[in-house]
């Protein structure tokens, strides 16, 4: 079998068909020249609390070809040529190839082979991380973008003193995922950070120099900054699968089982287009490799779709989103709103039948994990709305026994109460031992510390202490 992608769904995939299937031989193709890592905790190393080898992901078991490219895809004779030259022949290709980021056509920002000027960087890589961090050194920087990825950067590169300005075309941040007023909250957190909000203007040029460039914006306002980080969405990779011929929508179509329109061809992750959808974020991609490899080996599995959180990682910045909130209460929908704009708090839940079909959650750090866990397992919700959303009383006592096996535990690295069940009657009572949950040996000590860390999760019921050094998880 041959993997093409080296990033989280490519990786994820190699290790679920490792734990089902030992003796299947896995190609791994990755045109970064390091190993695997943990993309979404790019923002810790971003704001140095968080080294870059803490990121990288547990063996995957699978023969690495690494710092090369795929360049041609014959599904007829099942083999790819490679940027090296050679080619591997397969009986099982999948595609994980990713995304990669947009550079919006603005004067100055692109070069003249597509890629980042000088002075302007995306933040998808590693390697972003390193660029990102010299042209801070200036002192100043400027964002593009105010989503996600955006929020993460400002405030990873104000933390260590940098003077950011955040600048967004939209009047408010993370309109894909808050309604106005969580926007503005989230806006009001980041100005007392230290970060300089400008909402509903976009750029108009980048005009880079030795010391400090210039970006103007489309109010005719300019920034003057080191540099310029870019985070204006990313698009499906699918260079290879058109040139060979496969059904390509906004990404690489596949249908229940994961299929492409060629035989012996799998394609998961962000270049995969499901239904009409191309997910953006880890966890979907990582249910889609559980998924493929139940499908590879046999099992009589589907995958139906997602149901997305987001998490913002971001120091005293506490925000979730899931599901959709509308703008307003209609007759089969309730919302329950909480608004402390001065003191950073703000939640809603939007229910149907009894059931969570979207919330917000900036703030409201006690709420988060009860929510989630209703918004994943699709449970009824407590009578008691306002203590869910607040996250006291009765609405938040269920023990962890009671959560599904399907129940995520740590969605930054996709651990399920059932893996870790199974790890602790596997024998595992220290952070060494959990590496079998996807943890990479260094991510571990960075979470639990090298002195007094003990894990122990209480017998058969499920129940997880962590004690970790104080302020750390």
């Amino acid at each position: 079998m041959v993997i093409v992608g080296n990033g989280m769904a490519g990786h994820r995939l190699a290790q679920e068909l490792r734990a089902r299937r030992p003796e299947v031989r896995v190609t791994l193709v990755g045109e970064e020249p390091r190993p695997a890592y943990n993309r979404v905790l790019l923002s810790t190393v971003l704001a140095g609390t968080v080294s870059a080898d803490a990121l990288e992901l547990a063996d995957c078991g699978a023969r690495m070809r690494l710092g090369v490219r795929a360049l041609e895809l014959d599904t007829e004779r099942r083999r790819v040529t490679l940027s090296d030259g050679s080619v591997l022949g397969y009986e099982t290709l999948v595609l994980a190839t990713g995304a990669r980021p947009v550079l919006p056509r603005v004067p100055g920002l692109a070069a003249d082979d597509g890629g980042p000027a000088p002075g302007v960087s995306t933040f998808r890589t590693l390697a972003d991380c390193t660029l990102i961090s010299r042209l801070a050194l200036g002192g100043s920087m400027a964002v593009l973008g105010g989503g996600l990825l955006g929020v993460e950067a400002a405030r990873g590169l104000a933390g260590l003193g940098v003077d950011v300005t955040l600048v967004h075309p939209v009047g408010h941040l993370m309109e894909n995922q808050l309604d106005p007023e969580a926007g503005e909250v989230l806006a009001r957190m980041l100005r007392d950070l230290g970060v300089r909000v400008l909402l509903g203007v976009g750029a108009s040029r980048w005009q880079p120099s030795p010391d400090e460039g210039e970006l103007v914006l489309s109010d005719g306002r300019a920034v003057r900054c080191g540099g310029v980080v870019v985070t204006a969405g990313v698009a499906p990779v699918t260079e290879l699968a058109r040139s060979a011929g496969l059904a390509v929508g906004r990404g690489v179509v596949v249908d229940d089982r994961l299929r492409t329109s060629a035989p012996g061809v799998y394609a998961i992750g962000e270049c995969a287009e499901h239904r009409g959808v191309c997910h953006g974020l880890v966890g979907p991609c990582w249910e889609q490799a559980a998924v493929l490899a139940d499908v590879l080996v046999g099992k009589d599995t589907e995958y139906t779709g997602s149901r997305p959180v987001v998490r913002l990682k971001a120091r005293d910045v506490d925000l979730a989103a899931m599901g959709r909130v509308p703008a307003e209460p209609d007759g089969d929908t309730e919302l329950v709103r909480v608004s402390d704009v001065t003191r950073g708090r703000y939640g809603v839940l939007a229910l149907r039948a009894e059931r969570l079909v979207g919330a917000i959650l900036l703030g409201l750090p006690d709420a988060t994990g009860p929510v989630t866990q209703l918004h994943d397992s699709g449970s009824p919700a407590p009578a008691d709305r306002f203590g869910l959303l607040l996250g006291t009383g009765a609405a938040v006592s269920e023990t962890p026994d009671k959560l599904p096996e399907r129940a995520l535990v740590c969605r930054c690295n996709g651990v399920t109460k059932a893996r870790l069940v199974e790890a602790w009657h596997a024998g595992a009572r220290d952070p060494e031992a959990l590496s079998v949950l996807h943890l990479g040996h260094h991510r571990l000590r960075q979470l639990f510390g090298h002195r007094a860390a003990a894990v122990h999760l209480a017998g058969a019921r499920g129940r997880l202490t962590v004690h970790g050094r104080p302020g750390r998880p």
